[in-house]
């Protein structure tokens, strides 16, 4: 049985279609409208638990994440599902990175074809001892002025221009301070004003951020940008734009099956996106322990 978790008040053009377009899905699917905010992962796993052999994120990163939680949260969850995704977010980085078709009629295609690829499960563990909480994300997570630019997005802003008001949102986190994060991998540490973690190339848009990561290898990768200014972030831009990031003086990488991120002043961490929690944490992975559903 195949299963669509959609929120149903989400705006935009390729949510809206979708909607529109529900009845043409075909028989024996069943949608799961989200009951409101960070509800889907309990609906992901009671859909999982009650038979869904494949478990459908209709959204955006975001969406992926919280669907993820859910089929993972459910009793034998991996062993019973694997995930799909239709993409309606704003950049849909994990879907670019599967190759899934960004039109959502080329998406149910995938999904209805059902070829499957098992990748690696990352995942994040943070909070005091005691009360440890463990989040398993898709593709992306970072800190620094990455996840301070995610709190100063405009969420007014993004629903009229998209991506631009993450780049506007960069743009005032780079005028504010710029605290350091400590990326300990491998036995090695760097510290930096940017840091990110990526499970794909892709971290966000069109640029591969991790030119030599792969989804199925076993280890997280990691970017250090040691110190951010507003030279370097151009010169960081022009390196991603000629397609020679791997190359570049200004950022530090590295692969690791284990990472920890610290940082000595209050800093958040997100995931695909969205900050979730507060440094230290820890980042692993489970080796092709998710099953997904990719272009034949």
């Amino acid at each position: 049985m195949t299963c669509v978790i959609f929120n149903p008040t989400a705006r935009g053009d390729k949510a809206r279609r979708f909607r529109s377009r529900l009845s043409e899905l075909g028989p024996g699917i069943q949608l799961v409208p989200t009951a409101g905010p960070d509800t889907a992962p309990e609906q992901a796993a009671t859909a999982v638990e009650a038979g869904c052999t494949t478990l459908v994120a209709a959204g955006g990163d975001g969406t992926v994440n919280q669907v993820l939680n859910g089929l993972v949260a459910a009793r034998d969850g991996l062993a019973k599902a694997r995930l799909g995704v239709l993409p309606l977010g704003t950049v849909n980085v994990f879907a670019k990175e599967l190759g899934i078709p960004a039109d959502l009629a080329g998406a149910w295609r995938v999904v209805q074809a059902g070829h499957e690829r098992r990748i690696d499960l990352p995942m994040a563990e943070s909070g005091p001892e005691g009360r440890r909480e463990r989040r398993c994300f898709a593709q992306m997570a970072g800190a620094g002025l990455d996840s301070r630019a995610l709190g100063l997005v405009d969420w007014e802003l993004k629903k009229k221009f998209g991506v631009l008001a993450y780049v506007w949102a960069s743009l005032l986190a780079m005028r504010g301070p710029r605290p350091e994060v400590t990326l300990e991998a491998g036995g090695r540490m760097v510290t930096g004003h940017l840091v990110c973690v990526g499970n794909g190339r892709f971290l966000g848009g069109r640029y591969p951020v991790f030119p030599h990561a792969s989804m199925d290898d076993g280890n997280l990768d990691a970017m250090v940008v040691p110190r951010m200014t507003w030279t370097v972030a151009l010169k960081v831009f022009a390196a991603l734009w000629c397609d020679r990031f791997a190359d570049s003086p200004d950022a530090v990488h590295l692969a690791a099956r284990t990472l920890t991120m610290t940082s000595a002043t209050p800093m958040p961490f997100h995931l695909e996106g969205d900050n979730v929690g507060f440094l230290p944490a820890t980042f692993t992975l489970q080796p092709r322990a998710l099953r997904v559903v990719v272009p034949g």
